[in-house]
């Protein structure tokens, strides 16, 4: 990245190291680290070994950076960033795990090409985990404020649905040894500049719920402003029945999984 700076037009500066008092005064701090899934694997699979890293890792940067604001991307995510948040003692609204805004990337995408028009007339939100219990949806979907459900049948709207659940195995199958990389560096990217510009921008997020859509202290995808301070404002929306017992059941699953590591009050 700092070699290809002149090639990109940036003067950024750019430091590479492996020493945790290089990020001291760090405004925000994108945790990465962990073990990547392999073919066959979910991102539960990852749960204990990428836990002893994370918690290693968190360590060295509340030491180092204890005002920073931290956004998780190992995996499984919703899971890493509640241990990020146990760990760090940070307030919740400094802790936040990036996962909707690539999922919704995804779904969003998908739907462009089935539609076979540009994503950026396409606006759509997944919610829940980061995981194959994620929840699209499809009743918030709309293409320059045209409902979804008016311009796709609903077997499509149906496999766009699967699609964006399997979207990262799918990356897996053909990476063979790695898993994917751009699209999460992408919403990386957004999720940062949404921060560090205070934009207030409104995306799904993995964020602390006290109460919201019934879920309590846990860790799930919902739409938050995400500003200067992290994570502004969690909103609610209108769930219907079906899709409030999606999103009830993914947390369900994270909830175990954080149990596992014995992180619940």
């Amino acid at each position: 990245m700092l070699e290809g700076r002149s090639l990109e037009g940036s003067d950024s500066t750019i430091v590479g190291t492996n020493r945790y008092d290089e990020i001291a005064s760090s405004a925000i701090t994108i945790v990465t680290a962990g073990i990547p899934r392999k073919p066959g694997m979910s991102r539960l699979d990852l749960l204990q070994q990428n836990a002893r890293i994370i918690t290693s890792v968190i360590q060295g940067v509340v030491q180092n950076a204890p005002d920073t604001i931290i956004l998780m991307v190992s995996n499984p995510v919703d899971v890493m960033t509640y241990l990020a948040y146990k760990r760090s003692g940070f307030e919740p609204h400094r802790v936040v795990g990036q996962a909707g805004v690539l999922d919704s990337s995804r779904f969003r995408g998908f739907i462009a090409t089935e539609l076979g028009i540009s994503t950026e007339d396409v606006q759509a939100m997944v919610l829940g985990g980061h995981g194959d219990s994620m929840v699209p949806l499809p009743r918030y979907a709309s293409v320059s404020g045209i409902p979804l459900r008016e311009l796709l049948p609903p077997s499509t709207i149906e496999r766009c649905v699967e699609r964006t659940r399997k979207a990262g195995g799918e990356i897996i199958s053909l990476m063979k040894t790695s898993s994917a990389y751009y699209s999460p560096a992408s919403a990386i990217v957004q999720m940062t500049e949404a921060i560090l510009k205070d934009k207030k921008r409104i995306v799904p997020a993995s964020a602390y719920l006290t109460g919201e859509y019934g879920l309590q202290d846990i860790y799930v995808g919902v739409p938050v402003v995400l500003g200067a301070r992290g994570v502004e404002k969690i909103i609610e929306l209108n769930l219907d029945d079906v899709e409030l017992q999606a999103l009830t059941r993914s947390a369900a699953i994270y909830r175990t999984a954080i149990n596992k590591l014995g992180l619940m009050n």
